[in-house]
This record gives structure tokens, C-alpha cells and sequence, in this order.
């Protein structure tokens, strides 16, 4: 059913729920706001989205307040605008003023409502508080002395993810936003994800800063610096430079890097293959023991593991079902282990001079290569990760004309990689380029799929399923023939865990389950530019399937760099050496431990 209303003498019609922020969007009247966050319920907190409602005795915020027939709205009048700028003069009054200092000087919000609302005084006098800035995790870091109360944090943590460590206490001038049960980050269930870091709108929540270790080590000319660049990079990297989401600037990035000093330009869509060719051989080995060996210890179905906030959230709420979970390190990881052994050898290194940089679009990568498990080289496999935003400031940095710039191609052999690497960046990107290589291993036939797409598994729908019949199996894979293949895949942690609990309680028949923290995958991870909406999701995924689509080989098994690490050094798939290097074991924890 629609309403009909008026808004600044415009006449709208809108469904019936339609809140008066998203009704004047549809006549292109952009009402201020701080609190909202698109895919999340408002909290209605900041009071800088007020308007005047004709017959109302007070001002009405309009991202909670619905629109209803014969409505007459006005969002510009002089009591609303008065209103929003002493909302955002009070927050202000009560906000850390060290701007110019600040990670978010520039792209701050509540420099741009300041600015915005035409507000160039304060006259209150409220003395921040001195609360201790929390660096006690290796991703993210928490200075409520800038917090602006807003509560978009604690909206995407409980609301996106189901984690819930972020919530309000205290009242008044004393609330503050919490995590767990009020003490450092790193005592409370974080998954790392820095979906709230993406939330903020100032500089309360943001990524611990490698960008001076990475320059530190550029400089030093006993190190070999390389870097490895996650293929959701490509694809968002640009909007730091006012390029369109979804521009791919693959070869920009690469000169850019190469500019910097680093001495030799990687990526881990190299080890985003070999983990396909490592996972999907345990999947195939999996059903062997299950289908063939009847062995009851086998636990399927076999979970992903590329994603290290969601390995964070199993070691944290589904500890038992940590037996279903993929052994295969993630492909930051898997790079890592690689560089500072094979890499090192080949290259006539010493591997303690070799210095792992990677560039992801993930805060809980930055406390994945902090894990002791990952030290398989005898070395820690990757030292430094930037996310996709510092990445941004490091190239602005370094004065370096990015749109300029011309294209450049990353170093053989572990920048060599295929179109099935580039989709991990996609939610279902894993699940698709482990079914071209498995279909294509048990029959000697390829994916029968338009185009190599697995199209259930693609897109933007939280949970989505598929079913896949094998036939004309080869004779080692003849218990298969027959066998129908269900897969699944999620993206959000809300959604991880409708199906954590669908496989807990013997409701699911899956045999192969992809999870990623994020929304939209790795695209939308928390290192991204802000802000990610659902567009911008579907921009960033539409550039990586044309990625995908204009490489010469698409699929992980016909790598030839891939081939030639197998030949020289790993031996075979699920051999001891990748055995070693590649694959780790995870455990239940519980808040405070690490």
C-alpha cells in the first residue's frame, strides 16, 4: 500500500513503512544524518536528521519516523535547520578537537555536517573525557574520546555479524560504547571483522596503522620487501582516488607499488589457487572416506577457511563444529609460508631478510598473521598487511599521481594467477572456482556452466544453495557417479550462523560450505573505502566476474606457476611439505584468551 506526502512542496508517494529520510531520497532531497547505516536498523540517536512535520507540537527525526498519508514535511525550514546545527554543536562540545591529527581528518562526517549545517562556533564548554585509547588488538583500534555515540557500530556488529561485542553503558554524559563486558577489545569476543571501523563515521573505530613498518622496511637495504595484493584490492582501490566503485585498476596499483620501492609486486590470487587445488583435494579426500572407506570420524560438511574473522567466530560460538573446518591456511597465509621458503630458495634469499607486506581488504588479516599458528617457515610468513584504505594514504604519501599512473604486470612466477583466483574477492567466488576444479578433476569434463559461473551461488542473497549431479565420473572417482552435490554459501556472520546451526543440528545435507565474514565477501570487507553499500557490493563484484571472464585460464589446476610449486617443491596436494607450509589446526577459545 502507498502514502502519499508532501515534502519541501513536492508531492511523494512511497510504500507504507517508507521512513521520511528514504521518501525525500526519492525526490533527491538529501536530509543530513549520522546515525543511519544503510542495511541496519537507525537508532534515531544523532538528532541531525530533525524536520518539521505540519501539525507535530516538535521536530521529528526523520530516519525513524514513517511516512503517512497526507503528510506534510518540511526539511529546510529555519527551526529544522537550527536544530541539526545545535545537535551537531553539542556533539562537537563533547568530541576530542585534535582534526588535524585525527585518521579521519578530511573524511571525517562530522567535519562535513560541521561544515554542512553552516555551524562555525561553539559556544558550550563540555571537556571531553580523557578515556584510554584501546590498542590492545592487532586489527583495530577504539578512542571513545571520539565517539560520537551514534551507535552504527553497535547496529552492524549485532545486527550484520551477530557477534555483539560493541554495545552502549552508562547513561548521560557518561555513556560510553562498550566491548564485552566493558574492558580492552582484546578481553572481549571480537572477531576482528572491522565491519565497525567501516561504521564509524569519525575517528572512534579504525585499523591499527602499519603504513611507517612498511616504509620503515622499504628503506632498509638489507631487506627484500615483497608484496602480495588480495584480488578484492583491484576492484576498490580507486574509489580512494574518486574513480567510480567497481573501477579495476589492477595495473595502476601495480606501478604504484613498484614506485614505492617494493622489490617485487606479487599477488595472492598465486596462493588463492593453490588453495583450491589443497581444499578441493581434501573435499574429494573427505568423501572418499566417507563413501568409500565408510569411515565415521569423517566430518563433513567441509567448511572454507579462507576467511580468518570467520575462524574467529568459529574458535568463538561453533567450537564443536571446528573438526568440519578446512585444515588449508588462508591464501594471505599460504603466500607467506611460500615467499619465505620456495621463494627465498629459488631466489638465492636468506629468508629472514625476505619481509611479507600484503594489502587486504580485511582488518582480521592483520591479527591472522599475528597467530602463532602461523610460523610454518620458521619465520613469521607474512610480517606487515595494509588494508585496501592505508594502501590509499600510503600511495598519497609518497606523491605519486595515481590516475596517471600507467599499467604495470606483476612478477612471475607467484604473481601468475587465474580467473578462478580473482572471484575469491566475490561471496560464492570460492565455492565457484573450487567447483570448476573438482567437477572438471572427478570427470575430465568442465564445468557444464555458462561461462564457468556456478549462477546459485552468485550475488547478494545471504544464504544461497546449489545442487550439482556428477556423471561420467572416471574410474577413481566412480562412487561419486550418481552423486548429487550440495553446496552452500553465506556471507555476513548473521548468516554464517543460520547455517552453523542448520549443520549442529543434522538439519543440513551440504557437502561443501563456503562462509565469508563480510558482506559481499571480500569486497565488502572492513578495509574497504567507506562506505559499502549493497551498489557498491554489486559494482566491486561486477568488476572481478569481468576480471574473471577476459583471463586466459580460468581454472586453479591450470595454473602453470601453480603446476611448477607442485613439481619443485610442494611435491602434491595434501602432501607432507604442503602439509607443513599450508594447512593448521584451530581451537575453542574464549574471551581473553589468545
Amino acid at each position: 500500500m502507498a502514502v502519499s506526502l508532501t515534502i519541501d512542496h513536492q508531492s511523494v508517494s512511497v510504500p507504507e513503512g517508507t521512513t521520511l529520510l528514504a521518501a525525500a531520497a526519492r525526490v533527491n532531497i538529501r536530509i543530513p544524518t549520522l546515525c543511519t547505516c544503510e542495511g541496519v536498523s537507525s537508532p534515531g540517536s544523532c538528532r541531525v536528521c530533525l524536520v518539521e512535520v505540519q501539525g507535530s507540537r516538535t521536530l521529528q527525526p526523520a530516519c525513524v519516523t514513517p511516512a503517512a498519508e497526507g503528510m506534510v514535511v518540511r526539511t529546510n525550514s529555519r527551526l529544522a535547520r537550527e536544530a541539526r546545527r545545535l545537535s551537531v554543536e553539542l556533539m562537537l562540545a563533547n568530541h576530542a578537537w585534535d582534526c588535524t591529527l585525527c585518521v579521519r581528518n578530511g573524511t571525517c562526517e562530522l567535519q562535513s555536517l560541521a561544515q554542512q549545517t553552516g555551524l562555525t562556533d561553539v559556544r558550550f564548554s563540555i571537556p571531553p573525557g580523557e578515556l584510554p585509547v584501546d590498542q590492545s588488538t592487532p586489527g583495530i583500534i577504539r578512542d571513545m574520546n571520539k565517539c560520537v555515540l551514534c551507535r552504527r557500530c553497535v547496529a552492524v556488529c549485532q545486527e550484520i555479524q551477530g557477534v555483539a561485542t560493541l554495545s552502549p553503558r552508562a547513561r548521560g554524559f557518561h555513556t560510553v560504547i562498550g566491548a564485552g563486558l566493558g574492558g580492552a577489545l582484546s578481553e572481549a569476543v571480537c572477531v576482528q571483522c572491522g565491519q565497525c571501523t567501516a561504521a564509524c563515521p569519525v575517528g572512534a573505530l579504525y585499523e591499527r596503522d602499519a603504513i611507517q613498518d612498511v616504509w620503515k622496511a622499504l628503506e632498509d637495504p638489507s631487506r627484500h620487501v615483497v608484496v602480495q595484493t588480495a584480488p578484492a584490492i583491484r576492484a576498490a582501490l580507486g574509489e580512494c582516488f574518486g574513480l567510480p566503485p567497481g573501477t579495476l585498476v589492477t595495473g595502476k596499483m601495480v606501478t604504484a607499488l613498484r614506485r614505492m620501492g617494493f622489490a617485487k609486486i606479487f599477488d595472492t590470487n598465486f596462493t588463492a589457487d593453490l588453495t583450491i587445488m589443497e581444499e578441493g583435494h581434501e573435499l574429494l579426500q573427505r568423501l572418499t572416506r566417507a563413501l568409500v572407506d565408510h569411515d565415521p570420524s569423517v566430518r563433513l560438511p567441509l567448511f572454507t577457511s579462507c576467511s580468518p574473522g570467520w575462524i574467529n567466530f568459529m574458535e568463538y560460538f561453533y567450537p564443536g563444529l571446528l573438526p568440519n573446518l578446512s585444515s588449508c591456511k588462508s591464501p594471505q597465509q599460504m603466500f607467506g609460508a611460500l615467499a619465505k621458503t620456495w621463494y627465498a630458495q629459488r631466489s638465492g634469499l636468506d629468508p629472514k631478510d625476505v619481509v611479507v607486506v600484503s594489502v587486504m581488504p580485511c582488518t582480521a588479516k592483520k591479527y591472522e598473521c599475528e597467530r602463532p599458528e602461523m610460523g610454518s617457515s620458521g619465520f613469521k610468513d607474512v610480517d606487515h598487511v595494509l588494508t585496501t584504505r592505508e594502501l590509499g594514504r600510503m600511495i598519497a604519501e609518497a606523491g605519486i599521481d595515481f590516475l596517471g599512473l600507467p599499467d604495470g604486470e606483476q612478477d612471475a612466477p607467484m604473481g601468475m594467477s587465474t580467473g578462478a583466483a580473482d572471484i575469491f574477492a566475490n561471496t560464492g567466488g570460492v565455492m565457484e572456482a573450487a567447483l570448476r576444479t573438482v567437477y572438471e578433476v572427478v570427470t575430465g569434463r568442465e564445468l557444464p556452466t555458462k561461462q564457468l559461473h556456478v549462477e546459485p551461488v552468485m550475488g547478494l542473497q545471504g544464504l544461497k544453495e546449489a545442487r550439482l549431479t556428477l556423471d561420467g565420473c572416471l574410474p577413481r572417482w566412480s562412487f561419486l557417479e550418481g552423486v548429487t552435490a550440495a553446496v552452500a554459501v553465506a556471507h555476513g556472520l548473521s548468516n554464517a550462523r543460520t547455517v552453523c546451526d542448520l549443520v549442529a543440528q543434522g538439519r543440513a545435507d551440504y557437502q561443501f560450505v563456503e562462509i565469508m565474514c563480510c558482506p559481499g565477501g571480500c569486497i565488502g570487507g572492513g578495509g574497504q573505502p567507506r562506505h559499502t553499500t549493497p551498489e557498491i557490493r554489486a559494482a566491486r563484484m561486477k568488476a572481478i566476474y569481468a576480471e574473471d571472464e577476459g583471463r586466459p585460464i580460468r581454472k586453479s589446476h591450470l595454473n602453470p606457476a601453480v603446476a611448477q610449486v607442485y613439481q619443485d617443491f610442494l611435491g602434491e596436494p595434501l602432501g607432507a611439505v604442503s602439509h607443513e607450509l599450508l594447512h593448521t589446526h584451530y581451537a575453542p577459545r574464549i574471551a581473553a584468551a589468545r
